[in-house]
């Protein structure tokens, strides 16, 4: 299984939604709150190539984007791939 990152904050609706299709998935994660670990905010911003909004997510150190972008991922077909240890379709 592929090692997935998400960075969330407590009260973001976005962040639940993916962590809600990951765990449909079978996907374990690990998850940085931000609003507990306010350092993390700025190895997100890098990471994620300026972006600063969250759900912000990696599969295997990959930059798989937001919510919307994992849910378009996976209607692609390209999330199972992934998270199995694959190339994205």
């Amino acid at each position: 299984m592929a090692r997935v990152e998400i960075y969330t904050k407590f009260t973001c609706p976005y962040c639940a939604r993916a962590k809600r299709l990951l765990e449909e998935k079978g996907a374990s994660y690990e998850e940085y709150e931000l609003n507990a670990l306010p350092g993390k905010r700025d190895e997100m911003i890098e990471r994620a190539n300026g972006r600063f909004t969250v759900p912000q997510i990696f599969i295997d150190g990959r930059h798989i984007g937001g919510s919307d972008d994992l849910a378009e991922l996976d209607r692609r077909g390209g999330l199972d791939p992934l998270l199995n240890g694959g190339a994205a379709a």
